[in-house]
């Protein structure tokens, strides 16, 4: 009898953490996050990865505006860095202190996904950018400019800069519009993590 109750306790608790692993409502995520650099540990239980933990520096866009933070993190599975335009959903777990961002299961269906918390220190008038493979910070207005300038605007939908057509030459095409740029590169160089 107390195998029974013992094996079926285990299989309940199997059940349990594969469906919050799962599904979730997009609209429940109404934020988006661009991942630019993070650095991570992964953590092995007997040849399996426990907790993934780590560190790194995004953007939130919320409110159709980008602001730069600076996070650390602890997880069940390891995250990348954010491809060209690409945004992680995300909502607040604690306004101003800590984010909830959803992570692509590998391998899985499309839509499951494995929440991941982002402890944060909000950067209120800065956004990161990326210029020529360095990280930099423009002020906000600044991006926010250049956001409807090329109409993006992930949080709403508008996933890729648009911009007026360049021409393309056969030499060169016509390439998607760059991120702002910053004000003053050597003033605006991030500072390290505390």
């Amino acid at each position: 009898m107390r195998q029974r109750m013992f094996l079926l306790a285990v299989v309940v608790a199997i059940l349990s953490v594969s469906a919050f692993a799962g599904h979730h409502a997009a609209a429940d995520f109404p934020l988006r996050v661009h991942l630019y650099n993070l650095s991570s540990h992964s953590h092995y239980y007997y040849a399996t990865v426990s907790y993934v933990d780590g560190e790194g520096r995004a953007n939130l866009y919320e409110n159709s505006e980008a602001h730069g933070f600076d996070f650390s993190y602890r997880c069940d599975q390891r995250m990348l860095s954010s491809a060209g335009y690409e945004t992680y959903m995300a909502r607040w777990k604690k306004p101003g202190a800590a984010l909830e961002i959803l992570i692509p299961v590998m391998g899985g269906a499309p839509n499951d996904f494995h929440p991941c918390e982002l402890k944060i220190a909000l950067k209120e008038d800065s956004a990161y950018i990326n210029r020529n493979g360095s990280l930099g910070l423009t002020p906000v207005a600044k991006y926010r400019e250049w956001m409807k300038r090329v109409d993006y605007d992930p949080e709403h939908g508008k996933n890729i800069p648009v911009a007026p057509p360049k021409k393309a030459t056969d030499d060169q095409p016509a390439a998607l519009p760059s991120p702002p740029p910053a004000p003053d590169a050597a003033a605006q160089q991030p500072a390290a993590p505390k």
